[in-house]
């Protein structure tokens, strides 16, 4: 569950409502398993996508996928590039004044660092994706930030040198540690962001009323807690 971080770019509401379109374009990174990536039959997969395909089926919209640049991915959804996003986006207050969210389809993540030996993230050379509130953390908490353009950078970056230690969703370290032998977690989690949720432009008040329903009959009657058994062992559903 990645969370953007909005700088101070300016963005401009752009007028109608994706509900009253005859499709509605979701936005997706396609970079960031099992979240959202491409599958080796050139399609995009992962949870966000399986959630967002099973709202639009419930909510009897037809929908299209897009697959966009994350440090964009805002920006092209508020001047109407495409009407909603699913690509692993926490809910923050600073992101809610420029978008809308509907309610959370995955819970309040813990953030990790993984690096090659335990070392202390303060005072050390931390990787993070650009335009993340993981980059913010690091940049906040006394060690040195560098900033990649995507999340398998910012993990080669540790490999390969450039940086003591990746602070990332644990979500999407866990299998990449699993499978390094060089890797490890260090220290404690870091809580970030409130939960995932698909993203909106303000004025799509009737396509959010449709996704909420969607949503909240997925949570009723256990399809979002199979989506989350399928993607996520182990994971607790209730949220």
């Amino acid at each position: 569950m990645k969370k953007l971080l909005l700088g101070t770019v300016l963005l401009t509401a752009t007028a109608g409502m994706a509900a009253a379109q005859d499709v509605v374009r979701i936005g997706t990174e396609g970079a960031y398993p099992p979240y959202n990536f491409i599958n080796d039959a050139n399609e995009v997969d992962g949870y966000d996508i399986d959630v967002a395909n099973e709202v639009c089926a419930r909510a009897e919209l037809t929908c299209e996928w897009v697959t966009n640049d994350w440090d964009s991915i805002i920006p092209n959804l508020v001047s109407g590039n495409y009407d909603a996003i699913a690509a692993g986006m926490s809910i923050t207050d600073e992101r809610d004044e420029v978008i809308d969210f509907t309610q959370a389809y995955y819970p309040p993540d813990p953030s990790a660092y993984a690096g090659l030996d335990e070392i202390d993230v303060t005072s050390a050379v931390v990787a993070a994706q650009a335009a993340t509130i993981q980059a913010t953390h690091v940049a906040e908490s006394g060690a040195t930030l560098v900033e990649f353009a995507t999340p398998d950078e910012s993990v080669a970056a540790v490999r390969n040198g450039e940086a003591d230690a990746v602070l990332a969703d644990k979500g999407f370290l866990v299998p990449i540690v699993e499978e390094d032998p060089d890797l490890v977690f260090i220290g404690e989690d870091v809580m970030l962001g409130k939960g995932i949720g698909i993203g909106l432009r303000e004025s799509d008040t009737e396509l959010k009323e449709k996704m909420d329903a969607a949503l909240a009959s997925m949570k009723e009657d256990g399809k979002m807690a199979e989506l989350l058994e399928k993607w996520f062992p182990g994971m607790d559903p209730d949220f």
